[in-house]
């Protein structure tokens, strides 16, 4: 298995698997928009013997604070390897990349049962101001402190759309 980032030789294979992942394209839609405006922050693969059988990608969040925030979305694996820790491992090695860029908190917007195996968690999303509130709406500190103060975010255009 390799983790690595996604090129554009990637792109179709990328777009197979999001959108199998969710048994439907919005969000394979959602990647491809998010790239064409350049708000691809993180954008990883996972590899194996030649096939692409995960996908995760970051984009910017823009904060009121100037805090430097990035949103999870989505966080996708081929369904006949889910299960297998392929999203763990892409999660931890994409947040490592995300601190040493200087990203503070990473907010995502997903199941609640399965985000918190990283660290994310409601109660840390509490002090984040945005469109999305309840038990699904998570956050993880990648920088001691970063979500203690309140802050309002903003999502990039391709979410509203």
């Amino acid at each position: 298995m390799v983790i690595r980032p996604a090129t554009a030789e990637d792109h179709a294979a990328i777009h197979a698997v999001v959108a199998a992942a969710f048994r439907q394209p919005d969000e394979a839609d959602l990647v491809d928009a998010l790239r064409a405006d350049g708000d691809a922050l993180v954008e990883l693969v996972a590899e194996e013997d030649g096939q692409i059988v995960g996908h995760i990608l970051f984009s910017p969040l823009a904060t009121d604070t100037g805090a430097r925030f990035a949103a999870l979305a989505p966080l996708s694996v081929t369904p006949s390897r889910q299960k297998d820790g392929l999203g763990t491992m892409l999660m931890q090695v994409s947040h490592e990349l995300l601190r040493a860029a200087g990203v503070e908190a990473v907010i995502v917007l997903g199941h609640p049962a399965y985000y918190p195996r990283v660290g994310y968690t409601a109660e840390a999303a509490l002090t984040v101001t945005s469109p999305f509130r309840g038990p699904s709406f998570m956050a993880l500190a990648l920088t001691p402190g970063a979500l203690d103060g309140s802050v309002t975010i903003r999502y990039a255009r391709a979410f509203g759309a």
